[in-house]
């Protein structure tokens, strides 16, 4: 075989290689940007990088595997959501109360499903393994939380809080249409706890 033909074959297997890898690289992409939705672009804009995003998004998915998740039983998720219903019945009287009520509730419902929930910043990153549509609303109910201790949250603030968690929770105990259906929180509002949090 000539020094020619072996320096073609070289430079085919290279490029073929490398093709190969780009193929991969663009599915590993694809299947973290459907699964992790719009957390996917958010952490890539905190990185500045889709390399370093992507593997940190693959190392959450591994640390979740590992996790020891399971569903609420029935009577567990009816019982939750009986809590709730109560909770946004006193968002009119005492916003503040029922904010941090809600904050709790869901709390509850992520240790109950077998999330650790002691480090903030890590409970955000397990959740959006699984429910990454709502958690920037979750995001911003913490952040109005947060505001509400310090006393500097307007009843509007309170209301969007409510709302923030009202998604998270009704994605933890199965309640929300199908993921990607960024209105169904406020749509699953009941009319009079719809209109509760609208005063």
């Amino acid at each position: 075989m000539s020094t020619l033909t072996i320096a073609v074959t070289v430079a085919a297997v290279v490029v073929v290689a490398i093709l190969l890898i780009g193929v991969v690289a663009a599915r590993r992409r694809h299947r973290l940007r459907q699964r992790f939705g719009p957390e996917y672009d958010r952490l890539v804009g905190e990185r500045e990088s889709k390399l370093r995003a992507e593997s940190e998004l693959t190392g959450r998915q591994r640390r979740v595997d590992g996790l020891d998740i399971r569903p609420l039983t029935e009577s567990a998720r009816a019982g939750y959501e009986l809590q709730w219903a109560g909770i946004q019945e006193q968002f009119v009287d005492a916003p503040e109360e029922a904010v941090a009520s809600s904050q709790l509730l869901v709390i509850a419902v992520m240790i109950e499903l077998g999330y650790p929930a002691a480090d903030p910043d890590q409970v955000l990153a397990d959740l959006s393994v699984e429910y990454p549509i709502n958690l920037d609303r979750y995001r911003k109910a913490e952040e109005i939380s947060r505001n509400a201790n310090a006393g500097t949250a307007s009843t509007e603030d309170l209301r969007l809080a409510m709302i923030g968690y009202r998604a998270l929770f009704a994605d933890l105990v199965g309640e929300n249409a199908p993921a990607g259906n960024a209105s169904a929180p406020d749509q699953q509002l009941s009319p009079t706890s719809a209109r509760s949090l609208t005063k």
